[in-house]
């Protein structure tokens, strides 16, 4: 006898869409952050502690664009199943 999962994949997809709604929230907040560093960079108010918050702001980004990669690729393949 086989166990009834499709109520354990439906919870883990609604899950998963709702790590994937936080995280995008997450990565519009550092994109735009991110975007008001660059201007400041770009127009000449440039100092070592905006390099450093640039470049921590954009691994941050990278990691989430990872993440939200990642999870697109669960969900998808959990639709198409």
């Amino acid at each position: 006898m086989s166990a009834d999962t499709s109520v354990v994949e439906e919870v883990n997809v609604d899950e998963l869409r709702e790590e994937l709604a936080r995280l995008e929230v997450a990565e519009a907040r550092l994109s735009a952050e991110r975007c008001r560093l660059h201007h400041q960079i770009d127009f000449g108010f440039e100092t070592d502690l905006t390099r450093a918050r640039e470049r921590k702001v954009s691994d941050e980004r990278r990691k989430l664009h990872h993440r939200i990669d990642a999870l697109r690729e669960q969900l998808d393949a959990q639709q198409l199943a």
